[in-house]
């Protein structure tokens, strides 16, 4: 029985029943004196404790997917997952501190690449945001003194911190080590959370009044950095790519730029915008904005473009699996779809660590360094 089967939640919850009712039946029996009577008391309890806490777990795993099988929820998950083609110096970046990676030979940014921590000034928005600027090895090497290189957009889910990139998703050394193994080009990658006005979760829109965060991402971010760092300006040399909310916003900024990315990797995306207490009022009442912020509308109603997307899902423990082939089923030519699709992984790290690696790999095969 799998980890998100009714069956198992309605065991459990037996279980946690029974327990419960034989606790009270032999409490009378253990309520006396005696090492052994005192051991049985705790013991009863514990088991008792153990089994309602269970059947709280699975409900709440089952609600919000955080873990699509057993094997995920003990990691023993691995497997990468397989990409499967659909269809044939700026002042306005500060850089703060550095970190090097934890590789052989790290210290030297020639040979491990750097981490750099900065502060994106948004120039036509109005939002400064901090964020991580992965420059990997080649950056600093003389040979490539004169090159450019590709580079994408990395964003979490909606609350995380741009340190998960860093170490929960291992971004940086997941980049370096697949460009070391000769399977994707040396890519630069700008991490940092959707959430760049805080607490607020604007869903990557511009809000009426409120916080340009589109604007943000899809025109100043990019600006910034290729002014700073040796990123081309064209649409083909950049990616935007995230998990959960970043990965809507991943979508939906090709979707709707495609002047500006060429590419767009969303990991256990979702394809319409939230609208919970946490985004408040994102639209003011505009229809036409709503629709826009609505992917597998905007598919229906948006000219193709010649851009590229990936899309990820999980046939036993994702939420979004028939989103995702909706989404498929709805890109046109001259538009690219590919997809990662696992046998099962839920809303997680570790489903997105199978993931990532492949995705970084199609995602540098989409770009040009020049």
């Amino acid at each position: 029985m799998g980890l998100t089967s009714n069956k198992v939640l309605a065991l459990a919850v037996v279980v946690a029943v029974v327990f419960f009712a034989a606790t009270v039946w032999l409490w009378p029996r253990l309520a006396r004196g005696g090492w052994k009577a005192v051991v049985g008391r705790i013991g009863m309890l514990l088991v008792t404790q153990l089994a309602l806490f269970a059947s709280l777990g699975l409900a709440a795993n089952k609600s919000f997917l955080f873990y699509g099988s057993w094997a995920d929820l003990f990691g023993q998950e691995q497997e990468l997952g397989v990409v499967v083609d659909h269809s044939a110096g700026s002042r306005d970046v500060q850089v703060v501190g550095t970190q090097a990676l934890d590789v052989p030979g790290g210290g030297r940014p020639s040979v491990g690449g750097q981490i750099q921590k900065v502060v994106i000034a948004g120039e036509k928005s109005g939002i400064d945001s901090p964020a991580y600027v992965y420059l990997p090895p080649e950056y600093f090497q003389g040979r490539y003194a004169k090159s450019t290189f590709p580079a994408s957009v990395v964003l979490t889910g909606y609350p995380g911190t741009a340190e998960n990139l860093l170490k929960g998703l291992k971004y940086p050394r997941t980049a370096y080590q697949q460009a070391k193994d000769k399977k994707m080009q040396p890519m630069i990658l700008v991490m940092l959370r959707p959430t760049v006005a805080p607490p607020r979760d604007t869903e990557c829109v511009d809000v009426p009044g409120g916080p340009q965060t589109e604007t943000f991402f899809a025109e100043d971010l990019p600006k910034a950095i290729s002014q700073t760092y040796r990123v081309g300006t064209q649409a083909r040399n950049w990616g935007f790519m995230g998990n959960s909310t970043g990965g809507y916003c991943a979508l939906k900024i090709v979707l709707h730029h495609p002047d500006r990315f060429a590419a767009g990797a969303g990991f256990s995306a979702y394809y319409k915008a939230a609208d919970d207490v946490t985004t408040g009022d994102l639209f003011h009442g505009d229809k036409a904005a709503k629709n826009r912020a609505d992917l597998l509308w905007s598919l229906d109603h948006t000219p193709p473009r010649n851009t590229s997307f990936l899309v990820t899902s999980s046939r036993q423990g994702e939420g979004n699996l028939k989103g995702t082939k909706e989404f498929i089923r709805k890109v046109k030519a001259p538009a690219r779809v590919s997809s990662i699709m696992l046998d099962s992984g839920g809303h997680n790290f570790n489903t997105w660590n199978r993931e990532i690696p492949p995705g970084l790999v199609w995602m540098a095969g989409r770009l040009s360094a020049s």
